[in-house]
């Protein structure tokens, strides 16, 4: 039954990346594409699903091997929970609250805090995961490059926009 694990464990991270697409898709049509200022050298808009898909999945293979390695713990145990994995839960609970923090309410302040909060939470989980299982912390160098480049990319949109830096109600302040 390990394969059904393993099964889960891939699926899991891809659960909130699915959600979220369903949530945002009129936002970035009607705000993304057509009201925020982005620099030339973004990604287009097709590449993020793929690119997320395959990152998520790489994921949930690193946290499977890890919590192999961990003799299987019980995930349902947040307390007893190994080090490692918690972080793993941490960087994608903020991985999948940065979407919202976006693109529905669009408050590019608190989507730049939080995005950094997330690079520093998956370097910590790259890490702890290198510790148990070197291939399992070298899977997660991919999803931290992209990472990067959406933290650059946030970065950019940020400066680009001051009306938007708090939300929409900030535009009409101005």
């Amino acid at each position: 039954m390990a394969w059904m694990s393993l099964l889960y464990a891939v699926i899991l991270p891809n659960i909130g990346g699915i959600a979220n697409a369903f949530v945002i898709k009129n936002h970035v049509r009607d705000w993304y594409d057509k009201k925020i200022k982005k620099p030339s050298w973004r990604p287009p808009n097709k590449a993020f699903g793929p690119v997320w898909t395959l990152l998520y999945c790489m994921m949930g293979y690193a946290s499977y091997r890890v919590w192999m390695e961990l003799d299987e713990p019980n995930i349902m145990s947040l307390t007893t929970l190994p080090t490692p994995l918690k972080l793993f839960l941490l960087q994608l609970f903020l991985n999948w609250i940065w979407t919202p923090i976006f693109f529905v309410y669009k408050h590019l302040t608190l989507a730049l805090f939080e995005i950094l909060l997330l690079d520093g939470s998956v370097a910590m989980t790259m890490f702890a995961f290198w510790k148990e299982d070197a291939l399992a912390g070298l899977l997660l160098i991919p999803y931290l490059a992209w990472l990067t480049l959406a933290t650059a990319l946030t970065t950019a949109i940020w400066i680009s926009n001051p009306n938007w830096r708090f939300g929409p109600d900030s535009k009409k302040k101005k």
